[in-house]
């Protein structure tokens, strides 16, 4: 299995990509693991934030690949705390055969046809944070999901 976190456009600023790359590189060492980046929505600022959550969408619904199982990160989501969470990605390990994709949307969230063609989602936080800060986090989470899995002294209960 091969892990994809597939988010929309660049960051902003370096230390959020420097930041994910950290654990990009460390979670390496446990599964395939790569971010796909889908480029900005073109003409991004005159679209209405519906348009603009439409036009993204579409990029997402083409970037999935059949057999994917994927899963959306949203603030409705279900939460996991750390443990669980790796209980979470260990089940999916013994199940899913190809890729395993997470899809953190753009600024506005998701599309109702993304929502309606990907129907599992995880919930980072109740707090809301931005598209870029989400990218380090996830990848921060998975890494120490791995670590808990192999039972490395990473984690602290």
């Amino acid at each position: 299995m091969k892990i994809t976190f597939l988010v929309i456009g660049k960051t902003d600023t370096g230390y959020w990509d420097e930041a994910l790359k950290t654990y990009e590189e460390r979670l390496t060492r446990y599964i395939p693991f790569e971010t796909e980046v889908i480029p900005d929505v073109r003409k991004g600022k005159r679209l209405t934030e519906m348009q603009q959550k439409a036009r993204e969408g579409e990029y997402i619904l083409k970037a999935l690949q059949a057999g994917d199982n994927c899963v959306l990160l949203d603030e409705k989501g279900k939460e996991y705390t750390s443990v669980q969470f790796a209980s979470y990605i260990e089940k999916k390990m013994q199940i899913v055969s190809r890729r395993l994709v997470f899809v953190a949307g753009g600024p506005y969230g998701f599309s109702s046809e993304v929502y309606d063609a990907v129907p599992e989602r995880i919930s980072l936080s109740k707090m809301t944070f931005s598209h870029q800060m989400i990218r380090p986090f996830f990848a921060e989470q998975l890494y120490r999901a791995m670590t808990i899995l192999r039972k490395e002294p990473y984690h602290h209960e």
